[in-house]
């Protein structure tokens, strides 16, 4: 699939993107060689090919759910300069 001059100024436009001739012209062409690439793409035969969610066989490792940081609750409340009910106060910043 190409691309044309005034798709491009058409998508630059619309993107608010200001482009000069010599600009647009190199757009053009980099936007026709990406979509090159992609009929390219598109034309390589994938049937009987599973979808894979990631390159590599890999499989994440997980780390233990364990706590690793002391309960600092009472400590941080006790030098906080608003609290209730166990929860920080904050002036309220939007009405």
């Amino acid at each position: 699939m190409a691309i044309e001059r005034q798709q491009v100024e058409q998508l630059a436009r619309l993107a608010r993107i200001a482009l000069d001739e010599s600009t647009l012209a190199r757009t053009t062409a980099s936007l026709g060689d990406v979509l090159a690439l992609i009929d390219q793409l598109q034309a390589a035969d994938t049937a009987g090919i599973e979808p894979m969610a990631h390159p590599l066989d890999a499989v994440q490792r997980l780390r233990p759910d364990v706590v690793t940081e002391p309960d600092q609750r009472a400590a941080l409340q006790a030098i906080a300069p608003a609290v209730e009910a166990g929860l920080f106060l904050v002036p309220k910043v939007i009405e």
